[in-house]
């Protein structure tokens, strides 16, 4: 029994220790992520990170899109903002006037020309319409401002929120719609997504995001606690030894055993909750549940008729086919009567990375271009089927949804507006040509050392990115490793302390 009990307190102890200074981490970490918006003017210093975390060549999502304006005068746009630049990208003219400041602030999901000549871009927060070269807020009627993509047709403009389309005329006044079903819609969500909320605690609201924040400030305050009970006995000797005052630092100890032991007792079944649905937020765990499919939790934020409830991502409307298109989360699907009637899917069963869609246009052979983390894909409608566009040819691995979230080519945007010919935005390599291996477009130094947000960082930290420079492709253990560690000191404390109360 002896040494069952030293087992468990000998690990607690050390594993603990081991692992607290990345627990403080991911507690900082998480609660800025639950808060994007209040730390968006926060940005830092890429060169306070890893190298992996530095523009090179385009990558990093650093551009989606472009826009043409003129031959020579093109937007380019992406999580760098927003820059004018001309046909060779040969020049730069910074184009953000008017975004609120943080790199977060003028990060572009689209920008948009009108059929009337009106140029709108959204950000991550907001929509904006350009006046005389600064970029104007528009006041929209939903609670989240976030658009994520724009498209018209003949009569009016489309914004699709994460959620919702807005149809308006005049950009003054919006209608707010949820789209109809999709055909044989099962009313389930998705289980990632489940578990996503779940652990940021989004699933009650502000108030369950609060909550979550609450956890992980015990975890930082365990780790804390901790930490005092490991060093304080040795500095208490050394002190003793010199025959210098104990009495503050033995009190500390007593008191950090209390609190220790009271906050993991009282709150363990949350603090052990929380620690696993961390644990399939990030691969391997994350592949065997990233598409299946769970009924919704009642009474939650995932409780709710919509059935496209934060899973909407790009619309485009093609007057040739008369027709919407919308790339969701989990699948294209269409309407050819103005969302009359139940959305269909669109049957060419591309792989659909959880990741997101990042490109979403028709391109000039009249197919669909489809690009995520994935690849980057053209549909053929006519002939019902698809290739991989970065080498006209069939997809070579198994074209079914399922698998690991990331393939070969994790497209993040794609351009044909160039003299330079179609290019598209590897996250990892960066710009790259459809037809010549051997092109490159130097980053602007202005643009290359762009900083990072404070989210993004956080980001990079809460999902062990930031550890890959020492631990190279192992760092994808570090999360599942971690979540263990911190389960078996979560359940090794609870029976050290129980084996000490009950003298079992």
């Amino acid at each position: 029994m002896k040494k069952k009990s030293n087992f468990f307190k000998k690990y607690h102890k050390w594993i603990g220790i081991i692992i607290s200074l990345f627990i403080l981490l991911f507690s900082v970490s998480g609660i800025v992520l639950n808060h994007r918006k209040t730390f968006s003017s926060i940005d830092v210093n890429r060169n306070f990170l890893p190298q992996e975390f530095r523009y090179n060549n385009w990558n990093l999502s650093a551009v989606k899109s472009s826009l043409k304006l003129s031959e020579d005068s093109i937007l380019l746009y992406g999580n760098i903002g927003i820059y004018l630049t001309n046909h060779d990208l040969s020049s730069f003219q910074d184009f953000n006037k008017g975004f609120a400041q943080g790199i977060d602030n003028r990060k572009i999901e689209k920008i948009y020309k009108t059929k009337s000549g009106i140029i709108l871009a959204s950000t991550i927060f907001n929509i904006y319409r350009l006046e005389n070269n600064e970029w104007v807020k528009i006041e929209l009627p939903i609670k989240k401002q976030r658009i994520v993509d724009i498209t018209e047709n003949d009569k009016e403009i489309v914004l699709l929120s994460r959620s919702e389309i807005l149809r308006t005329s005049d950009l003054i006044d919006f209608s707010v719609e949820e789209l109809p079903n999709p055909v044989e819609y099962d009313n389930k969500i998705g289980l990632f997504k489940t578990i996503w909320v779940i652990h940021s605690g989004e699933i009650y609201g502000e108030y369950g995001k609060l909550i979550v924040d609450f956890i992980a400030l015990v975890f930082a305050i365990l780790s804390i606690t901790g930490i005092i009970y490991f060093v304080f006995p040795s500095l208490i000797k050394r002190r003793k030894k010199k025959k210098l005052s104990t009495k503050k630092h033995v009190t500390a100890i007593k008191s950090s055993l209390k609190w220790h032991n009271r906050l993991g007792l009282t709150l363990g079944v949350f603090l052990f909750f929380t620690t696993l649905t961390g644990m399939f937020l990030r691969p391997p765990l994350l592949i065997p549940i990233a598409y299946e499919k769970v009924d919704k939790i009642p009474y939650t934020e995932l409780d709710t008729p919509n059935a496209w409830f934060d899973k909407l991502r790009k619309i485009i409307y093609n007057e040739d086919y008369d027709t919407y298109f919308i790339a969701t989360n989990e699948g294209l699907y269409y309407s050819n009567d103005n969302f009359n009637s139940e959305l269909k899917q669109i049957p060419i069963n591309i792989p659909i990375s959880v990741m997101g869609i990042n490109v979403f246009e028709f391109n000039n052979n009249g197919n669909l271009l489809v690009g995520t983390f994935n690849g980057l894909f053209e549909l053929n409608f006519q002939h019902g089927n698809f290739i991989d566009y970065t080498t006209k040819r069939p997809y070579a691995q198994n074209s079914s949804r399922r698998g690991s979230p990331i393939g070969k080519v994790m497209a993040a945007g794609y351009s044909n507006d160039f003299s330079v010919g179609e290019i598209y935005f590897d996250y990892n390599k960066g710009l790259k040509s459809i037809s010549d291996n051997n092109l490159k477009i130097e980053m602007p130094k202005e643009i290359s050392e762009s900083r990072i947000s404070l989210w993004n960082t956080a980001l990079e930290v809460h999902t062990a990115r930031i550890y890959e420079f020492i631990l190279g492709d192992f760092y994808i253990l570090f999360i599942p490793l971690f979540g263990l560690s911190v389960l078996f000191v979560l359940v090794s404390g609870f029976i050290v302390w129980f084996r000490g109360k009950y003298k079992w």
